[in-house]
Parts: structure tokens; sequence; C-alpha cells
């Protein structure tokens, strides 16, 4: 960013800078929602490929209604577009197995809708006050949309990955990677540290506030587990051997008959998996993917170890041990860049296992941030302090035993809507996610 002319207060070259980021942000979002809605025809738009998730021309619709609630009338003040459509597109109203039956958007009537969206937000943005009430202040309601709409982006990979049919979507690979050969885990020094934020402008309420925690030494693994790790869980009866398994656990996988990851089966000696209309060989090197909480707790018992509280996760993450402080990121301060992580659907799957050098923790753990989000054994509950914000639907709802919490993203998450505090939370059955772990043990005694 060029030095501001003279004249120009600190305010104004901030309220700039934060008008900038809000627009590159909702720039970014659109174009990825843009893709993801036009490299199909109308049926696959209007199919639900999945009653776990709605049709994609639900979510396209669903993206403009809620930039039109919280911008164009919660900021702005403007009067509804389209009374009468708020209902449909209401995620608590309507669940995502009931909403194909709605009288829901045409394709291309719904674009229209969210393009006019669109330019009246711009319009809003270009004039916006970022000062004067919480909503507003340092471009948070740009800044909750443009991560709100990202979310949906993810939501709408999702739905891809299950649709059946020919490949729609690409994307180059990671770049190869050297087998890695550092430590297999790393220790965790016991003590206190900061969780959570109260500084981040655009993080959200389940985020809040920054409050101390203190952590007994652990040790966690260096990197995510991967496919061939979950491999020899598998051919040593993992999925047959119940001491394994939560009751709960052991219920449901023998109810649904589970053995393996989704996506996975068995050709011969070796695994396949279908990735976005492709089938090919499981990669051996890549973590695992696509499972659920039951599945990742029975690897890491069966393994000698335990999943990680999500205060592990954070502190392994965040903590500096030099200066004692929390970081944004593993890495420190700055913004995700490609050398650090594999996030914004840049590629269509994980990088191997020690990828990204640049991107540890300053104890060396690696690929914390991007490729799969990270299963913790810890419930889904607000911190200490914790106040709704903007409205109690997008977390307060959710608290409770229900949940588990996942943390650190993956290659399907952009980098407004992912951070060293960024908390997702899913309930424990859930495979269709871009979801995988890495263990912990406790420090031996």
């Amino acid at each position: 960013m060029t030095a501001p002319e003279t004249g120009t207060t600190t305010t104004e070259t901030d309220t700039e800078a934060l008008r900038e980021r809000a627009l590159a942000c909702l720039t970014t979002a659109r174009a990825r929602t843009t893709l993801l809605t036009s490299c199909v025809d109308e049926p696959d738009l209007t199919a639900q490929h999945s009653p776990l998730m709605s049709p994609l021309v639900w979510d396209l619709a669903h993206i403009g209604n809620q930039e039109e609630l919280w911008l164009l009338r919660a900021v702005g003040g403007r009067e509804a577009m389209r009374p009468g459509i708020d209902s449909l597109y209401d995620a608590f109203e309507h669940p995502r197995a009931e909403r194909p039956s709605l009288p829901l958007l045409p394709p291309a009537e719904a674009r229209r809708y969210a393009a006019e969206v669109r330019g009246r937000a711009l319009d809003l943005l270009a004039s916006a006050d970022f000062h004067g009430s919480r909503l507003t202040e340092a471009g948070f309601a740009f800044g909750m949309i443009a991560q709100h709409e990202q979310q949906h982006d993810e939501t709408m990979l999702i739905t891809h990955q299950l649709r059946k049919g020919p490949q729609a979507l690409t994307a180059p690979d990671p770049a190869p990677a050297p087998p890695f050969t550092g430590p297999a885990e790393v220790l965790v020094p016991g003590g206190p540290f900061t969780m959570g934020t109260s500084d981040e402008p655009w993080a959200l309420d389940n985020e809040r506030p920054a409050h101390p925690r203190e952590v007994a030494p652990f040790w966690i693994d260096t990197v995510p587990v991967t496919n061939a790790a979950y491999q020899a869980f598998i051919e040593d009866g993992g999925y047959t051997t119940e001491r394994w398994w939560t009751p709960e656990g052991w219920a449901h996988i023998r109810r649904h008959g589970i053995t393996a990851p989704l996506f996975w089966r068995r050709d011969g000696d070796r695994w396949l998996r279908r990735r976005f209309g492709i089938t090919e060989p499981v990669p051996p090197d890549e973590p695992v993917l696509h499972v659920c909480w039951y599945e990742a707790d029975a690897y890491a018992r069966w393994a000698g170890r335990r999943l990680p509280t999500e205060a592990e996760w954070e502190k392994a993450a965040r903590h500096d041990p030099v200066t004692g402080r929390s970081r944004r990121y593993p890495w420190g301060d700055a913004d995700p860049a490609p050398e650090h992580a594999n996030l914004g659907q840049r590629h269509l799957r994980p990088a191997p296992a020690g990828s990204y050098p640049a991107g540890e923790s300053p104890l060396g753990v690696r690929q914390l941030i991007g490729d799969v989000w990270e299963w913790t054994a810890s419930d889904f509950l607000p911190y200490p302090g914790f106040r709704a914000f903007p409205y109690k639907e997008y977390s307060e709802v959710f608290f409770g035993s229900a949940h588990k919490v996942l943390r650190g993203g993956s290659f399907a998450v952009d980098q407004v809507a992912c951070r060293g505090t960024f908390r997702n939370w899913d309930y424990p059955v859930r495979r269709q996610i871009f979801s995988g772990f890495r263990t912990a043990r406790s420090e031996a005694v």
C-alpha cells in the first residue's frame, strides 16, 4: 500500500485499507461462487445430490439473501428487495432435506438476485462509515458476509464431491513433497497461554473473548494422520474390533455398515477413492480425509493415543514459547500466502503430509492450517465471557455436547474464514465434510 498523501489522517488511511480488504474478500468469494454454480448444468443446480446438503441453487440465493439482510437492510437501512423470500432461505426454518420441495428461485433468477444485491452492497461499501456501531466497526458486517459466502462455497464444494457424474471442477495438484522425515511428534510445554481473540476485527462471536488457559504438557503429531497410517488401522481390524470405539461410535458404524473412510472402496489388494467425479488410488502420503469423529477417536485409541483437546490444538498452533504470546497463525501474524498453507480451493485435495515448512508453528508442528479440518476431543462450548453477536443462531444454539469442534480449516476454506482462533463444529457422525485429524498424548509423568 502506498504512503498516504499529505493531510490524510491515519483514520482515513485505515478506513480505505478496510474498504479495499472488504472489496477484495467479497470479490474473491463471488468469483468462487460463480465457478461452483456455473460448471454444471441447470438440472445439477436444482437437484439434491444428498439429503445432507441443499440444492446448489438454494445456496446461491441464500448467499444473496444473507447479504441483503445484513448489508443492505441492517447496515444500509434499505427496504426488502423481494418481500416474502426470507423464509425460503432461512437455514433454521427449513432443514436441508426439505429444501428441494420449496418454491425456490430458479437458477437464472437466483443469479440475477444475487448480482443485484452485490451491486447495491458494493455501492454501500464505497461510502460506508466503519464507526458508530459494533456491526460496522472495522467493517465487521462486510467481513462477516465475505466469510458467510466462503463458508457456503465450501458447502457447495462438498455437494460437488457428493454429486454423481463426470468431473466438473479442475485444479492443479499441490506440489510434490519429499517424504517427511522429521520427528513424529512434538512436545508442547505446559503452562498458560492466551486462547481466543479480542482484537481480531472480523473474528466471529465464538472466537471471543481472549482468555487465559492452562494446559498440561503434551505431545502432538507433527503432521496429520495419513492415508497409509489409517490403512494400517483398517488392516489390523480397526472397524471390526469393538474395544477401540465408544459405544455410540460402535453402534453407528455397525448400523451403517461403515468399514473405511467415505468415498473409499477396496479393489483387490488396493484402495480406491472417488474425488470430484474421478476414481483414483488412495495416495498414501496425504492426510486421511472424510472420516467422522468416531473414526478419528477409534484410530487414536488403536494407536495408543487420543485426540487433542481444542485448547491443546490451539496452543500447538498459536503459542510462541519464546515470547509467550499467541500468534494469529502458526507462522506469525501475516495473512496466509501460498507457501504457508493449502487454502482457498487452490487445489482439490490435501497436500502430502509434511508440506509447507514455511507454515509450521514455533514448535515445528506442520499443516495446522489448511489441508483438512482436524477433529478435536472437545465439545463445542462458549468461552468465558461469550456474548452472542450479531445473532444467537450463529453459534449459541449449537453449544453443547451434540457437536464436536474441528480446527484448522481445509483446502476448501478461504483465508478470510480461517484463523488460528477460528472454530468449526459438527455432529460426530459427519463424514462428507473435509475432515481429518492428528493425535496427541499426555506427557509421561
